[in-house]
Order: structure tokens, then C-alpha cells, then sequence
């Protein structure tokens, strides 16, 4: 009996660990989106995030996927607004409700002083996007290890986006 027991407990373990990892991702990212819409008042699926490091910190982007939509585009800004404000308050419920305690990059984000990370608001077509800076390396790192987790986290509704140099400026793509 224990023999066989040990076998079960074998083979299912070798089932587990050569089970794609996109198995895994897959069930974390239907987890975080059914957790969104607590947090985040627009429609995920109608809308598109872009995660862009910069070597200070990065460039947050929702936008919605149709830039007719109106209530899609009022939603996001609004809430834009909203987590700017709590952010520079130190307060990242937000996200640790939606991924987790554990969401890279989140504790050193929770622990920076304030004035230590500058975010700053702007409207785009068709959405709004958050600026983040900051002069300390480990909060940039962090902002880029939190910036990479959104991406692996939203799945298809998140991309990283991309700068590159136009004449000296920094740009967006």
C-alpha cells in the first residue's frame, strides 16, 4: 500500500511540475482580473494598459481600446486621479488587493518616503497616464519589477511599451 501510495504521489508531482507554466499564468491572471473591477472602475477587457520603463522609474498608460468610448475614457482618468493621489500618500491598497502582498517590486514601493517617488498625471487620447520618478535606484528597480508584474498579471490586457531616442529626447513609442 505505501508503496503504491508513493507512486501516486509521484507521478502526480511530475505532472505538476512539467505542467506549462503558462498553465500557472494563465490561472493568475483570470485571479487578478475577477479582483479588478474591486479596484478598478473601467472595463479591463476594453481597455489596454502599456507599462514603459524609464531609466528614473516609468510611464503608466491606460487607454481604451475604442477612443469613442467615452465612459471607458472618463473611467480611467478618473481613477488615474484616484491612485495618483493614494500613491503619493503611500497608500498601494489598490494593488496589493488585486496581486497580492506579494507582488514584486510592491514593498519597496510601500516603504519609499514621501517626495522620494514624484507621479505625475496627464490625459492622452483616448485615456490618462502616470509618470513616475525618482532619484533612489532601488525604488526605479522596484518600479520596473512592479511594472513587469502588471504586465505578467493583466495578460493580454497589458503590454510593455517601449522608449527610445529621437534626437536626444526621450520618447515615447
Amino acid at each position: 500500500m505505501l508503496k503504491k501510495t508513493l507512486t501516486v504521489l509521484t507521478c502526480a508531482a511530475a505532472a505538476v511540475l512539467s505542467a506549462p507554466a503558462g498553465a500557472a499564468d494563465t490561472q493568475r491572471q483570470a485571479e487578478v482580473a475577477k479582483r479588478g473591477p474591486d479596484v478598478m472602475p473601467f472595463s479591463l477587457k476594453a481597455t489596454q494598459h502599456v507599462f514603459t520603463k524609464t531609466p528614473e522609474g516609468g510611464v503608466q498608460k491606460v487607454i481604451a481600446r475604442k477612443t469613442t468610448d467615452t465612459e471607458q475614457v472618463k473611467l480611467v482618468r478618473g481613477h488615474l486621479r484616484d491612485i495618483q493621489t493614494q500613491f503619493l500618500k503611500g497608500d498601494f491598497s489598490g494593488p496589493t488587493h488585486i496581486h497580492g502582498t506579494e507582488m514584486p517590486g510592491l514593498a519597496d514601493l510601500k516603504a519609499a518616503k514621501p517626495g522620494q517617488i514624484a507621479i505625475d498625471y496627464k490625459e492622452v487620447a483616448g485615456g490618462a497616464e502616470l509618470t513616475y520618478r525618482t532619484g533612489d535606484a532601488t525604488l526605479a528597480t522596484a518600479l520596473h519589477r512592479w511594472f513587469d508584474a502588471q504586465v505578467s498579471d493583466h495578460g493580454p490586457d497589458a503590454m510593455a511599451g517601449h522608449m527610445h531616442h529621437d534626437h536626444g529626447a526621450m520618447t515615447k513609442e
